[in-house]
């Protein structure tokens, strides 16, 4: 037995088929089964059930794969361990971003990462909150940089800034003229949101209802992008967190406007397992994007 064979074994449990399962430990499929099957051998035990159409795990398969897992999250500690006293900021960093965040933060930051960092090998992954905390969780990816909520709080967190939300509306909407917004003029109106699994979609709608508006439920946006372009159509109304905000505030037929104080924001942080010794190349990240995102 080896890590190997672990890790093979890991990837057949999460992927519940044997193609994919060695497509994502960069194998052949006959070398992934031929392992499993020694592994098998050597602990006298039937670990999975082989039919023609699909992977099913025994009892003893789901806790010796449950098992496994810790222990290859132990090892990636080990060596995080090592390099973290070689060089901090060295070596690879997989980082997972939300999509509402990603596009507009990471031009801002990745220049002066690669920059200040230059040993870094930074991999970036943009992937929706819920499966972005699974993987940081099972030790896939090292940080997040996403919208911090209070069901976050097993993991550490370092705050980054608070991201106001905006008003985005046509540009012959009836507040045009208006500089600011009061939140309780949203009362009544119909808002547009994301779909479902986006915590910004979450945050906005708490806002507006708490304010009395209702979501617009005729149409879902996949992204922010989506958004942008339904406002500009005259299709409505949105909220927009300010990293998305073109630096002119008036164009393409949308007009953006802050709210008074209180004005709704998110807090944007950097999220890591409580136990990771990266914690120094975690706090020198954390401080250049507060430098670089122009927000903090």
């Amino acid at each position: 037995m080896n890590l190997r064979d672990l890790e093979y074994l890991v990837a057949l449990q999460e992927q519940k088929h044997f193609r994919k399962a060695a497509e994502k430990c960069f194998v052949s499929q006959p070398t992934l089964s031929g392992q499993i099957a020694k592994l098998e051998e050597e602990l006298g035990l039937l670990l999975i059930e082989r039919t023609s159409r699909k992977v099913i795990f025994t009892h003893a398969g789901d806790e010796l794969a449950a098992k496994a897992r810790v222990i290859l999250l132990e090892v990636k500690g080990l060596k995080d361990m090592a390099k973290s006293f070689q060089a901090p900021m060295a070596g690879p960093l997989h980082v997972g971003l939300i999509p509402t965040v990603a596009p507009y933060l990471l031009p801002k930051i990745v220049p002066y990462i690669r920059s200040e960092f230059s040993e870094m090998e930074l991999f970036l992954y943009e992937e929706q909150t819920n499966v972005l905390l699974q993987r940081l969780e099972e030790g896939e990816l090292d940080c997040l940089l996403l919208a911090y909520l209070p069901e976050m709080d097993r993991f550490g967190a370092i705050d980054l800034f608070d991201e106001p939300l905006m008003l985005a509306m046509p540009s012959n909407h009836k507040w045009q003229q208006q500089k600011e917004v009061e939140l309780s003029e949203l009362s009544g109106e119909q808002v547009l949101m994301l779909e479902d699994g986006h915590c910004l979609r979450d945050q906005a709608m708490g806002y507006c209802f708490a304010a009395g508006a209702k979501e617009d439920t005729s149409f879902k946006a996949t992204s922010l992008e989506t958004l942008r372009h339904m406002v500009a159509a005259g299709m409505g109304i949105t909220l927009l967190p300010q990293l998305a905000i073109p630096d002119t505030e008036e164009q393409s037929g949308i007009c953006y406007r802050r709210f008074s104080s209180p004005e709704p924001s998110r807090r944007i942080s950097l999220l890591y397992r409580n136990n990771s010794v990266r914690r120094p190349c975690f706090n020198q990240l954390a401080k250049l994007i507060q430098q670089h995102s122009a927000l903090s």
